[in-house]
Formats: C-alpha cells, structure tokens, sequence
C-alpha cells in the first residue's frame, strides 16, 4: 500500500502521463483524418466475432513464423490478461484491498492466470530480446539497397530495445513486488507457484525491507507503464490500438484486390490516385500506425524475393517515420517509395493476404500508379503498346476483334447471336482468344463443355478485354470505357451464370463490375470442370498414362477469390499423382505476369520471378506443371523453354480434355 505522498506522486506523475500520451494521439487522429474517405462505424457490428477471432486468438499472426508467433501470443495474451491484473494491482496500491484474494475458486483461478501471464510475458519477451538482438535473422531487416527512411534502421532497433526494455521491467518487477507481498504474509500460495517459489528468496527480511521492496517494485512495475505511455503514439506497440481498429473499419471489399470505384463521368475530379500521402485513404495512412514492422509481407512479396527494390514493409515504416519525425500528409510519395519500385508490383496480394494487422500496401502502390499514368503519364514505355490495344482493339494483344472467334474455327463455340438462352455464358478472355498458346486452353474447354452436353454461348466479337491489365497499370480511363461497355452488353445479355478462363476476368466482373452496375454469377472454368466431372456429365479414362501434377495457384483465383480446391479435385479425379509445393493455396508465389507485367520488361533483380516459380515447381519432381490462369500459362511456359522444356505446362482443362472418354 502506497503512502500518502506516493499517491499523490503518482496522481501528479499519471496526469502528465496522460497529457503527452493525449498530445501524441491526437496528432495521429490529424494525420489519419487528413486522408480521403470516411469512416463507416457499423462495420464493427457486422465484424464483431471475426475481431474476437482475430484480436483474441491473434489468428492472422499463426499463419507464418510459427515459434515466433507462438511467443508473441504468449506476450500477447499475458497483457489481455494484465489489463485487470495491473488494475487490482493500483486497487491494492490505494486501499491496501486485494482484489480477488478472497473470492474463493474465482480467486484462486484469477491468482493462477496471473501468475502464469506473467511468466508467459517473460518467457515470450525473453524469447524476442534473443531473436531480434542476438541472432539477428534476415527477414527482420531489408536489403541496402531498399529505399528506407535514414532513421529507421537504427530506429527499428532503438524501439525495439526500448518497448522490451518496457515489457521486462513492468512484469519482472511486477513478479517481484508480489514475492514481497508473500512473504509479508509468511506463507506461501498454491495458486501463485512462481512468485510463492521467488517469496522464499527472502525469508531471512525483515518486515521492513519487505514493505520497502514491494514499493519499489510497485514504482518499477506500474511506473514503467506510466513512463511508457506518452512514447506510446511514437512506437510499434502502437499496433495493440490500431491493429482492431483496422479490422474493424476497414472499407468492405469483394476481395483484397478490389479497387476503388472511380467515376470518370465526373467532370470535377481534379485528382487521380496519389501524388502525396494525404491523398491516400484515411486507412492508407492508418495502416503505417498498424504496421508492426515485423517484415512479413516482404518476405512473400515476388519482387522482393526476386532482388527488386520493391519492399511493402519498407513503405509502411517510411510512412510511419515521416509522420513520427514531424512530417505532414502532403509529402510526396515519391519521397516514400521509388517508381522503380512501384512499377515492380505484381498486384499478387500476398503482402496484403499475409498482414498480422490488416495492411494493406499493394493498394498504395495501386493507387500511386494511378497518379502516375493518369496525371503524368509516367509509366513504363512498354505498356504503351498494350494500352493502345485496348484503346483500339478492345485488347493488349492489339488483335482485330473482326478475328477474336478465329480460336473456335472447327469448334462447336455458339455465339449468344446463335444461342441467345444459355445456361452458360463464356466469357473466354483476351488471351485465350488470341494468344496462340492459351488457344489451347479454350479449345479444351469448348471440347469438355461439348461433351458434358451443357448449354453454352459466348459473345464472340462483342467481347472485350476486361480492362483489368489497365487498372492495375493505373489506366483508370481505359478501364472506365471497357468496363461500362461490358456491363452495358452482359445487362442486356442477362446471362444466368458467367464462367472464365482467366481469374483476372473472373477476378474484375465478380468484384469490380459490381460498381458499374453489372451483378452476376460468375465462376472460373476449374470450378465448372470439377462440377461436371463431379456429378459424371464428364467421363475421365484414368487407365490411360499415370502422370505426377503440381499446381501452381494463381494469384487472382486464389488469394483474391479464395478459390483453392476445384482445380486440385479435379486433377485428383484424372486419376493423377497431385504433389503440392512449399509454396501452395493462400501462400503461393506469383507466376511474375499480374499488375500489368504481362506487357513490360521485368524490373531489375536477381532473379525473374516466373524463373522462381518454375525452380520451385521443378523441385516436386512432378511430370506436369498445371495452372489455371492463361498469364501464369505463358509465364511458366516461358520459364520451361528457358529451362530447356524439362516441365510440360499445361492448363487443368487440357488435362482433363486429354483424359476424357
């Protein structure tokens, strides 16, 4: 129990605490609100069990580094914990009253969980100070070639040090000022065995060496809170606050890919994308206060793994450096991040997908290719070719739409002019319509759905590119025009169900056409395949030649459609030998083409990403590579020639056409 100048010590010490700590988040509360948007606060309503899920089970962080994450939980869940422990801890500092002593059972489980919280606290933090100072791995820093803010090297460490300086003097001490208390008692507690097992440590004390220590510790324990808090705003512990903030109000989106809607019929916009920090989303800025710094979403990011200047992680901290060395919201961000390592994204989600906090960065990186090609024209020369295409021919291919049906010549391919009522609207793509190779695939896919018997059309020559490579290169205005086009035929189409060949297409009408007025039921062609050989409309030999497949997920059927098992059931159905890579489902690495890399040179690395893909698709030992996607077909085609054909590639529709009966 305090005496009386303590506690108003400690009244006087708290109320200057919390002054700093209020002056500090209200310059966040600026920073974060001088972003566009607003805030929807029903959103919490709708999320309240995932935030339980997430926040509570801390559910996000388990999926990658699982010993480092299971220490964080142990950290994490102590100071869940510690939020009543450190409140009866100040009761009993100002009253003498110990909350829960005597409350029976509830008591004495309440005495347990505290005292195996705060050993868990220590192991965990213990455990950390070892990692991050002593061995020092990698993936917990970036290359020097990475842009960074000057301060931020030593500045990641510096707050490291200092937060776990914070969490070892609070729960050290705090263990310790409950071993005084014990002993003062003269008796042990089964339910605290840690600090009854320190409290025999001093039994030879005097009473008043005792009381003297228990006030010290007191000081050292819930002083150190005290003394954190107005540092607080400036540090990654930050996350504790911003991390459920983030999933909790997050905008809603169809997928982690999903753009914002812009109406380019709005004569008075006079700003497209982001030029400066303030004109990102207002969760755009609050991401770099949710940033934990722990480099995840470098260490899956494509480009960065593949030697490129590209570091998600790298554009969060320089964010949060900025605002914290005193920097406003209008900076450039150029300043931030390079266009060479902007041009680098190849929008794959994984930096999004693999956050423990809701970040999301390749939406950034989106939005300031956004500025660049629609305000300065800024964008990689080769693009050009492929914007022109979809300007003229409706393509990136740059074909004539006049020869868009050329793929079908001797297929059973109905056109909706010639079946104006079907079950199925086809939505082929570009690039199975005029890529020589992805041909393949849509001759397949014509052969399966001929043998299912299923009642099919496609639009033929009034089918359009998507506009999706345009989008994701920051051509909102290309994408405008081919998306209300599109929209304008499929409403007057009116078609029942909409399959693709390309998760892009699949990706850009299910999610994104939804803004412009275009609401339908749109499937990929690995989920319809495995729906008719499912239900035995398609008839597999699985007697003819034994093959082992490895599939490769892409990026936009999987992590940003959460499509993962149609493509696997029906390879195993073929009667194959399926072998899965390190890198599969949620978690697989890019082919190299998303984002609009598909038309332009790759940036400057070690090493090319589809190159990658296909060392790692090698190592299985499999017969076939199989894909889903016609970008991730070129790409690991490209990649298998260069390798001197070692792997065949094959869509999962050529398989399943070579096994039919």
């Amino acid at each position: 129990m305090l005496t009386l100048a303590e506690k108003v010590l400690f009244v006087l010490a708290t109320l200057a605490s919390l002054y700093y700590t209020y002056r500090g988040a209200k310059r966040i509360v600026g920073h974060i609100a001088s972003g566009q948007g607003k805030v929807t606060w029903s959103f919490i309503w709708k999320r309240i069990g995932e935030l339980i899920v997430k926040v509570g089970l801390f559910q996000p962080v388990f999926r990658f580094r699982f010993w480092p994450s299971l220490m964080h939980g142990l950290i994490g869940w102590g100071f869940l914990s510690f939020l009543l422990i450190n409140l009866a801890d100040l009761i009993y500092a100002y009253t003498g009253w110990k909350l829960l002593d005597h409350a029976g059972l509830f008591g004495d489980i309440y005495r347990l969980i505290a005292d195996v919280a705060n050993v868990a606290i220590l192991v965990g933090i213990l455990y950390m100070i070892v990692r991050r100072f002593l061995l020092r791995p990698a993936t917990l820093s970036t290359r020097g070639t990475t842009l960074l803010h000057p301060k931020a090297r030593f500045g990641i460490l510096r707050d490291s040090a200092i937060v776990a300086t914070f969490i070892f003097m609070h729960n050290s001490m705090r263990l310790l000022g409950e071993s005084f208390y014990i002993a003062l008692q003269g008796h042990a507690d089964p339910w605290q065995p840690t600090i009854s097992a320190a409290a025999r440590l001093w039994s030879g004390m005097s009473e008043g060496a005792l009381i003297a220590g228990e006030h010290i510790a007191f000081w050292l324990s819930i002083g150190a809170v005290v003394a954190f808090l107005p540092y607080f705003p400036y540090s990654k512990h930050i996350h504790l606050f911003f991390a459920p903030i983030n999933f909790a109000l997050k905008p809603e989106r169809k997928s982690i890919g999903q753009l914002s809607y812009i109406n380019l019929d709005d004569q008075t916009i006079e700003q497209f994308g982001a030029a400066k920090m303030k004109d990102l989303g207002w969760e755009q800025i609050m991401d770099s206060y949710a940033c934990i710094m722990c480099f995840r979403c470098q260490e899956v990011c494509p480009a960065y793994n593949t030697g490129k200047l590209l570091s998600p992680a790298a554009l969060e901290i320089n964010k949060r450096y900025h605002l914290n060395g005193g920097g406003a919201t209008d900076v450039e961000l150029k300043e931030l991040i390079s266009d060479e390592a902007v041009w680098a994204c190849t929008s794959c989600g994984a930096c999004v997908d693999i956050c423990p906090v809701g970040n999301e960065p390749m939406r950034d990186i989106l939005d300031i290719r956004r500025n660049l090609s629609m305000m300065e024209s800024a964008f990689p020369k080769q693009l050009e070719s492929a914007f022109k295409g979809m300007e003229r021919n409706m393509n990136p291919w740059n074909v004539s739409q006049a020869d868009r049906m050329n793929w079908a010549q001797g297929q059973n391919v109905p056109t909706i002019e010639q079946n104006p009522d079907p079950d199925i609207l086809w939505w082929v793509g570009c690039a199975p319509a005029t890529d020589v190779r992805a041909q393949k695939t849509a001759q397949a896919f014509a052969k399966i759905l001929n043998a299912a018997g299923i009642n099919f059309a496609v639009l033929g020559k009034n089918e359009q590119c998507t506009g999706d490579s345009a989008r994701r290169a920051g051509r909102e205005d290309i994408f405008f025009g081919l998306a209300s086009a599109n929209v304008e035929i499929l409403n007057e189409v009116k078609p029942k169900r909409i399959v693709t060949t390309c998760p892009h297409c699949l990706h850009t009408i299910k999610n994104e056409y939804p803004a412009f007025g275009g609401n339908y039921e749109v499937i990929h062609h690995t989920q319809l395949i495995n729906e008719l050989v499912g239900s035995g409309k398609v008839r597999l030999d699985i007697s003819k030649e034994l093959v082992s497949v490895t599939f490769h997920d892409p990026c936009y059927l999987g992590r940003h459609n959460q499509e993962f098992n149609a493509a696997r059931s029906t390879l195993t159905a073929t009667g194959s030998l399926t072998i899965e890579m390190p890198r599969h489902g949620a978690k697989s690495f890019c082919c190299g083409a998303g984002g609009a890399q598909m038309w332009k040179e790759e940036e400057a690395g070690s090493d090319r990403v589809n190159e990658a893909r296909f060392a790692e698709a090698k190592k299985t030992g499999a017969d076939v590579l199989a894909v889903g996607c016609p970008f991730c077909l070129t790409m690991m085609n490209d990649a298998s020639k260069a390798d001197g054909d070692s792997m065949k590639v094959k869509d999962v529709a050529e398989i399943v056409a070579e096994k039919m009966m």
